[in-house]
């Protein structure tokens, strides 16, 4: 079997792992057309066919099962060892891939990468802002970013932040108009901006906590985000109680553009862990970000 049929089976690897023409064609950076040229070609010279292609999907037959089976852990053992032979370089290099929730991108990732990319210009790094589960293996993720209590008991988790608390604000101009709330249920007759979230499936509860006594609220409103900013901007001008991460509010706090209230009830929870599976390969690369990220407490 001649080379260009490896490049064909490995094409149909990852064609079968992602069951999608397209994203198959975006990972591997070519064209639809040549992608399913080269399958064509590998199933004609196999005399099998290896995927069921429907208008709307693929996926592999018994044929192409059986075949993925056996080539993806060897593409897997492949990979682990070039990853190996990047060790021999002088310097860290190459592309890494993290998933992130939008505060953490911004509060932790931004700051450290700031000062290291300058200093590394071969090393390159994608951060897609996700605030799901993400199953960073099958995504194609080197690492994600998550709080300690998200990150799944088959990880490696590194700390990366110091713990986080949560504050439940409004403006000033709001309270005129409402009475602060005393406990967490009072919650339920106020004008909540709500979050919604994938991690929990649909709109935020909000969490409370005070001397061991949990407490979970859900609240309604007339409004509901999915991202930070948005949020922010909604509590500032006044259209009711947000509940947000207490550094994100603090400046606005310090300066009187937002009060808080039921602060006794937000207590300090695990903060931010960068994860990835147990059994990566560390590259140079991999092993700079994660070494420049980690928390010293």
């Amino acid at each position: 079997m001649g080379s260009e049929s490896y490049d064909q089976i490995a094409i149909f690897a990852v064609v079968a792992q992602e069951r999608s023409f397209t994203r198959a064609a975006a990972k591997l950076n070519m064209s639809q057309p040549a992608l399913s040229r080269s399958m064509r070609q590998l199933e004609e010279r196999l005399g099998v066919r290896l995927l069921a292609r429907t208008t709307r999907s693929v996926s592999p037959t018994e044929a192409g099962e059986q075949l993925l089976r056996v080539v993806a852990p060897r593409f897997e053992e492949i990979d682990s060892e070039l990853v190996q032979l990047s060790e021999f370089r002088d310097k860290p290099a190459g592309k890494l891939r993290l998933t992130a929730g939008e505060h953490s991108a911004n509060t932790v990732l931004q700051p450290v990468l700031a000062k290291l990319l300058p200093e590394h210009p071969d090393l390159h790094i994608e951060i897609i802002v996700d605030y799901g589960f993400t199953d960073i293996v099958a995504e194609g993720f080197d690492a994600g970013v998550r709080l300690g209590e998200q990150v799944a008991k088959d990880m490696i988790a590194v700390r990366i932040g110091p713990d986080l608390r949560m504050a439940v604000v409004a403006s000033p101009d709001y309270f005129t108009r409402y009475p602060k709330p005393k406990l967490p249920r009072d919650l339920t007759q106020h004008n909540c901006i709500n979050m919604r979230l994938p991690t929990y499936g649909g709109v935020y509860v909000w969490e409370f906590e005070k001397k061991g006594q949990e407490v979970n609220v859900r609240v309604e409103g007339q409004l509901v985000f999915n991202t930070l900013g948005l949020r922010l901007d909604a509590v500032l001008q006044g259209l009711g109680l947000a509940y947000m991460l207490e550094d994100v509010v603090q400046p606005y706090i310090d300066d009187g553009r937002l009060v808080r209230v039921l602060a006794d009830w937000c207590e300090p929870f695990s903060g931010y862990h960068l994860y990835y599976p147990s059994r990566r390969q560390s590259s140079p690369a991999f092993t700079l970000l994660r070494d420049a990220l980690r928390y010293a407490q």
